[in-house]
């Protein structure tokens, strides 16, 4: 991969055979054309507009120290600097900025009380990315109409290799889950009128947040129709209700949120995913899915003033949810990379302008949000039960393994399903195919909503030390070939209970009921 990547946690382009899983992020190839302005309902509307006329003004992240109100000190070093202030966490000490100045965050980290500051983006507001939008494969009628379900079933369950491979069926036999757990998909929006998800959709929850400030307006949380489906997918392999309709998500008993941080080009900066874990954070959440990486950088080096900056933003953000009640539950990512390794080449960064090869060192350079403290890392695996072609890994960074699909060239589900990939709804009433580790994501997302469910008392740390504790132990996969062309894809470190492809096991949802 050469060209701007985007960006989701990122349903990628899988191997011949495959269709590509989702809008988001599997254009590698794809070039890079002026993006229409991002929408910007509510209060930032009027800036956002203004900013847009101005081809230079970036958007920052400033870091002070959390716990008290953004000093006048401060605010004034900013408007000196030539930043208008968009909103402030001071929970956290964040505050969004945009600046039409090039030397502003230079200047604005040697002002007393600045910890760290940086741009969020490469290019100017607003980004530029590709326009061009891939699509899952969306379920025909008649495909539909041929799946003879069982007698409790769904109509689509049968074709839900993903459920039997983590127990979900069995564990539907005892429990949907509670309706006091919601889990926060941060992504891309959700449609909240799919009729898989309207039974179990928290409103409250739910909220926009692209432009770094939460917008509350009624359905402001969804995708458009030129938007990816990747958020409201992932939404029903969490919780699609178990109504006779369409498919069953994991905990089709709990409610879910749509919390939408990625803007009409795809793109998830800084900003709007801190706003993202604050809003989750404050508003009772119990689970976060968190299937992107943060935009532009696939990995951020804390030796680069900027970069680090955006490190400590999200830092701090997904900690404070974390310390509010929420398990952070993040994809790996589909590269096939080894997060464990001395050195990663990263062909797509800065992916928001010009993108060039740069090797990182992942213990030094950080995929956010999925290297952060206290994050569930989740690798995928295929309907064979084995690490997917794409799936990253990595010995002490890949938490725990569930279902994201594979090729059906690769891993061909046994009957009556047919298709490698996930099935889940997309917008519009439908349903479709997608895979990568941002299907598996969800998938350990659900498992975590069981056990909240089941311990309803129990803070993060016991609901993870659970998830990891009742996962079924899989060993490395060795020899890896997963193409069978005779050449190993990739090396697995680490043994049955702990390893680099599947960390702790797959999960489990009957266990997850159960003990």
């Amino acid at each position: 991969m050469t060209a701007p990547h985007t960006r989701s946690r990122r349903v990628l382009a899988v191997p011949v055979g495959m269709a590509m899983a989702t809008a988001l992020a599997f254009l590698p190839n794809a070039s890079a054309a002026a993006a229409p302005a991002a929408s910007a309902a509510g209060d930032d509307a009027p800036l956002l507009s203004a900013l847009s006329a101005d081809a230079t003004s970036l958007s920052y992240v400033v870091n002070v120290r959390p716990g008290h109100g953004t000093s006048s000190y401060v605010k004034r070093a900013i408007t000196k600097a030539g930043g208008t202030l968009v909103t402030s966490y001071d929970k956290i000490g964040v505050i969004v900025v945009h600046s039409s100045n090039a030397d502003f965050a230079k200047t604005i980290r040697k002002v007393r009380g600045v910890e760290s500051a940086g741009s969020t983006r490469t290019a100017p507001l607003p980004a530029q990315s590709t326009t061009d939008l891939g699509t899952p494969k969306v379920l025909t009628s008649e495909q539909a109409a041929g799946v003879e379900a069982a007698a409790g079933q769904d109509p689509l369950e049968p074709l839900q290799w993903d459920l039997p491979a983590i127990k979900a069926d069995k564990a539907h036999e005892k429990s949907l889950g509670s309706r006091d757990v919601t889990v926060a998909v941060i992504d891309t929006g959700v449609d909240d009128t799919h009729p898989d998800i309207a039974p179990n959709f928290d409103r409250e929850a739910s909220v926009n947040c692209v432009t770094g400030k939460p917008d509350t307006a009624d359905g402001a949380w969804r995708p458009s129709a030129s938007e990816s489906p990747h958020g409201t997918h992932v939404a029903g392999e969490i919780a699609a209700a178990k109504n006779g309709v369409g498919v069953t998500g994991v905990a089709p008993g709990v409610k879910v949120s749509g919390i939408k941080v990625s803007n009409p080009d795809g793109f998830f900066y800084t900003e709007a995913v801190v706003c993202g874990f604050m809003w989750a954070a404050e508003h009772g959440v119990d689970v976060t899915n968190n299937s992107y990486y943060t935009d532009p950088w696939y990995f951020n080096c804390k030796n680069d003033p900027d970069q680090k900056a955006l490190v400590e933003a999200v830092s701090r953000a997904s900690r404070y949810a974390e310390k509010k009640g929420a398990v952070n539950v993040a994809a790996a990512g589909n590269e096939n990379y080894d997060l464990a390794a001395d050195e990663i080449t990263d062909p797509v960064s800065p992916n928001d302008s010009t993108p060039s090869d740069r090797v990182i060192d992942p213990s030094d350079c950080l995929d956010i949000p999925t290297q952060l403290p206290g994050m569930v890392t989740v690798a995928s695996t295929g309907a064979k039960g084995i690490k997917s072609s794409f799936s990253n890994l990595g010995l002490g960074v890949i938490d725990i393994a569930a279902p994201g699909g594979d090729s059906t060239k690769y891993q061909t589900p046994a009957p009556p399903a047919t298709d490698g990939r996930i099935l889940g709804p997309v917008p519009g009433g439908k349903w479709g195919y997608m895979a990568g580790t941002s299907m598996a994501s969800p998938h350990a997302a659900g498992v975590a909503a069981l056990i909240k469910s089941t311990h309803p008392y129990a803070p993060p740390a016991l609901v993870k030390a659970l998830l990891y504790a009742e996962a079924d132990a899989v060993p490395c996969t060795d020899p890896y070939d997963i193409d069978g062309d005779g050449k190993i894809d990739a090396i697995c470190e680490g043994g049955k209970n702990r390893n680099g492809f599947y960390g702790a096991g797959m999960v489990d949802a009957l266990d997850a009921v159960t003990k």
